[in-house]
């Protein structure tokens, strides 16, 4: 799978990742992290492997949707909806008064 990361095309495929982080001891995971094999590493730790790149160079979201488009389980994604809004006091009494009827 053709996937770019920092700006730079790479071309990943599920079996040369696990081949890749093989022997990789995984570091303590803070925040989104990646299941490679029957070990959890961190997504910065796993992109910098794969790419050679310095963590720096690219996101956290960009190794996760790489690394999610070849199957790999990352239970530090989640789905997050948009936060419900919490009507002010002022909002709140003019709902319960009614909407003024439209002329």
């Amino acid at each position: 799978m053709r996937c770019i990361i920092a700006r730079f095309p790479f071309d990943l495929t599920k079996s040369g990742v696990l081949e890749s982080m093989k022997g990789v001891k995984p570091e303590q995971v803070i925040g989104e992290s990646v299941i490679i094999g029957r070990r959890t590493y961190p997504v910065k730790q796993v992109g910098q492997v794969i790419t050679r790149q310095d963590r720096r160079d690219f996101s956290a979201g960009e190794v996760l949707r790489a690394m999610t488009q070849l199957g790999f389980t990352c239970p530090g994604l989640r789905q997050t909806a948009a936060p419900k809004r919490v009507p002010s006091p002022f909002q709140q009494a003019s709902a319960m008064l009614g909407a003024p009827a439209a002329v």
